[in-house]
């Protein structure tokens, strides 16, 4: 039985905030133990959430979460197989004002939101407001951001917009990922895993020199998943998916100061569609799907980071470069009416290529530390979507279908600097500032009635399927507006200060502007109507934060912030007869965001660890430029009046971790953790809503003694609560059935589900 999703009352917030997480890092190094206690057994090695956090994302050598003057949770790769992290949707819940999701409707694409700032759409041409970066790459489109993560140094998170450190401008957030590097002594590591499907997971990596300044790394992960969800249709099961991606890596140090990094990956995956719901057939509480269609989707992507580091004698600095490529190519097709009918189906193909290069300076100069940076970043894309939309509920009459897409060529340059100078032993000024130039060259066309085939001009390779029956696989874009350029020259500031008044008290503040970049909608569904360009998004972000070290414990971290965003990016999904449903994307108006959030751990006894986290977000529109609501009127009351979409107010969650010693049999360590998030709008203009979450996962690890595996048995989700990635509503098309017995049925929508109660089991061995 589904147990409706109910939050904590306000009573007991209070009780969270004396713990939360702060999550450990990713180069971690242990804890001072405790007076009296020693580390010199298997006995504490379970114990990982109280080591010392280190992060690399200030780009200024290694630091202390507790010393960097940012809101950031970070995760080292014990605490992730702690919360069963399998992608970065596995960290949607832990952290506070933070949504890391996945879209739903195809697979792969990531829909992030931080304090409010966010994306509701799978088009590949709108620059996400939360960037991320794997070994230094930043990723340039949301799709293909959540594949099965493996052999993972680090995860790190940081809050409010970004680009003085990092190569591209993001307003939201930067999620920074970490693989692990080719070791100087031989080592390896696996894992197989088992959970609910069945689900089957495969992954090992081997590690070690090849000469006494070369070393290498070689990681192979496998998955097959059978599918969670049945076909009510049918019974046959749906969402199954098989993943396969392999990385070697080389590390040379041919002198003691230089160093060069080689990442190589190349993986593909495949399955079926979505599994999605459809509101006017089946209730918010329950897990049923019914299709006519499972749909598929194939993806494949290689990619390589070439990082080199070069310590010179000048202000005893490192020079920074890093070089990356990546190529990725999607095929998908979804059932979006998820009926017996074959009302609206939606294929997509997207190509991307993408290469940049960052070029850094970090070093120091008495009382001051530098770090200074030139960034070149240039993608093609080329995207196809078709879309079959039948008025008729008769399946011998074909549907009509349309296509169109889009061709893009963007690129962008940018200059950042930062300076911290020490003023005193305790006071720190933090300066700093980003120059950035964009360019954007699109060449649209506009979705149209076609027949069945299209040719001309080559659309991206991908062996096997190509968009619904593969018709177009090899089709061509006849194009209705070529030629489509912009272009955009942004400088953002930051200004702060630290306070360190002792070694466990950190008080910082910070004024910083952001930038996220316009373009087109690639996705062009009104064939009649011109093209709209939207422009650039703009943010002032003032935040202030206190860190504190509680003895040697545990930690407490508080941060209160404002953003105010002028010309705020808006995805507008609105119900259509004809195209079964229209993204707009528009520069919507002005909107403010307040909140707080708070994280921290605690060890009440040895081996006994209380962590916790809140968070709460307020935001609201200043002003609208553009019809949210659809009645017609612009920036009226009710316009006004509107939530805006994935904004969760309340976030929180608690856990508790124990570690039991058993003698000479080794130990247990036992996790029980509870995360909740508000209730929130998907739609712009309020008609669909996700629903509230309260999410409970447990596990519990078996180390044996001085031996080189341990055995971990997981449980996500152990209430079956039922979440989706989205709510579109549809339009009401006939084959939805009409009003029902008893009156009116809901209004149709499409609503990708995600898995409800998952249990499974893995063994982990390290030599």
């Amino acid at each position: 039985m589904h147990r409706k999703s109910r939050g904590l009352g306000p009573k007991t917030l209070g009780l969270l905030l004396c713990f939360t997480a702060e999550a450990a890092a990713a180069q971690s190094t242990a804890i001072d133990a405790p007076a009296g206690t020693e580390e010199t057994s298997d006995e504490r090695k379970l114990n990982v959430i109280l080591e010392e956090i280190v992060v690399t994302a200030m780009k200024h050598g290694d630091a202390l979460v507790h010393d960097v003057p940012t809101a950031v949770t970070a995760f080292g790769s014990q605490q992730l197989e702690v919360l069963n992290f399998r992608d970065l949707s596995s960290l949607s819940y832990v952290m506070p004002n933070v949504q890391l999701e996945s879209l739903g409707a195809t697979k792969g694409i990531a829909n992030f939101t931080i304090r409010g700032l966010g994306l509701n759409t799978s088009v590949p041409s709108i620059d996400p407001t939360v960037g991320v970066f794997v070994d230094g790459m930043y990723l340039g489109i949301i799709a293909g951001v959540l594949t099965e993560n493996f052999d993972i140094e680090g995860v790190e998170v940081l809050r409010g917009p970004q680009g003085i450190l990092f190569g591209r401008n993001v307003t939201g957030g930067a999620v920074v990922v970490r693989t692990n590097k080719p070791s100087e002594v031989l080592e390896g590591r696996g894992r197989l895993a088992y959970a609910t499907g069945p689900n089957w997971t495969a992954e090992g990596a081997i590690s070690g020199p090849l000469s006494e300044r070369l070393s290498a790394r070689v990681a192979l992960f496998k998955n097959d998943d059978s599918g969670w969800f049945r076909n009510e249709r049918d019974g046959k099961k749906l969402g199954q998916s098989s993943q396969f991606a392999i990385r070697p890596s080389l590390r040379w140090t041919p002198t003691d100061n230089l160093e060069f990094l080689l990442r190589y990956e190349h993986g593909k995956s495949h399955g079926d569609g979505p599994s999605g719901q459809n509101h006017a057939l089946f209730s918010r509480d329950t897990f049923k799907v019914t299709s006519d269609d499972p749909g598929f989707y194939r993806m494949k992507w290689d990619q390589a980071i070439l990082e080199t580091n070069w310590d010179i004698p000048l202000g005893d600095g490192t020079i920074t470069s890093i070089a990356a490529w990546r190529s990725y190519k999607s095929r998908s097709d979804s059932d979006i009416d998820a009926t017996n009918n074959q009302s609206f189906a939606l294929g997509m193909s997207t190509d991307q290529s993408q290469k940049s290069l960052e070029l850094r300076y970090a070093g120091s100069f008495g009382m001051a530390k530098v770090t200074t940076g030139l960034y070149y970043f240039q993608q093609d894309l080329f995207y196809i979507e078709q879309r079959i939309v039948d008025a008729n509920i008769d399946d011998a009459v074909p549907g009509i279908k349309r296509v169109g897409g889009g061709i893009g060529d963007f690129w962008t340059y940018g200059a950042f600097a930062a300076l911290d100078i020490a003023v005193s032993d305790e006071l720190t000024v933090n300066l700093g500032a980003r120059y950035t130039h964009e360019e954007k060259k699109s060449d649209l066309s506009r979705v149209r009635q076609a027949a069945d085939s299209l040719g001309g001009l080559p659309g991206p390779d991908i062996p096997g399927e190509g968009l619904i029956g593969g018709d177009i696989d090899a089709g061509t874009l006849n194009l209705s507006d070529p030629g489509l350029r912009q272009s955009w020259n942004d400088v953002s500031p930051r200004i702060g200060l630290q306070w360190k008044p002792q070694n466990d008290t950190q008080v910082y503040a910070f004024w910083a502007k952001g930038f996220r970049s316009g373009g087109l909608n690639i996705r062009h569904t009104g064939f009649g109507a011109p093209p709209v360009l939207f422009d650039a998004e703009e943010q002032d972000t003032y935040e202030i934060g206190w860190k504190q070290r509680l003895g040697r414990r545990g930690n407490l971290n508080t941060a209160v912030f404002q953003n105010k965003l002028s010309g705020m990016l808006r995805d507008n999904n609105i119900p259509d007869p004809v195209a079964g449903n229209i993204q707009v994307i528009s520069n919507a108006g002005d909107a403010t965001f307040r909140g707080v959030e708070v994280e921290g751990n605690y060890e009440i006894f040895d081996g006994l660890i209380l962590s916790g986290q809140v968070g709460y977000t307020h935001g609201k529109y200043d002003k609208i430029t553009v019809d949210l609501n659809g009645n017609g009127v612009v920036g009226d009351s009710a316009d006004r009046n509107l939530k805006i979409p994935r904004l969760a107010p309340w976030t929180y969650g608690a856990s508790i971790i124990y570690d039991v010693t058993m003698g000479e049999l080794g130990g247990l360590s036992l996790n029980l953790r509870y995360n909740h998030r508000d209730r929130a709008f998907y739609t712009d203009n309020n008609r669909g809503v996700l629903q509230p979450v309260d999410n409970v996962d447990a596990g519990v690890t078996f180390r044996p003694r001085n031996a080189p595996w341990e055995l971990a048995f997981f449980a996500t989700n152990l209430t079956n609560d039922l979440t989706y990635g989205g709510d579109t509503v549809l339009a009401d098309l006939p084959a939805f059935g009409g009003d029902g017995p008893t009156g009116p049925r809901p209004n149709p929508s499409y609503n990708p589900l995600n898995k409800g109660r998952v249990l499974g089991a893995e063994l982990r061995v390290d030599f």
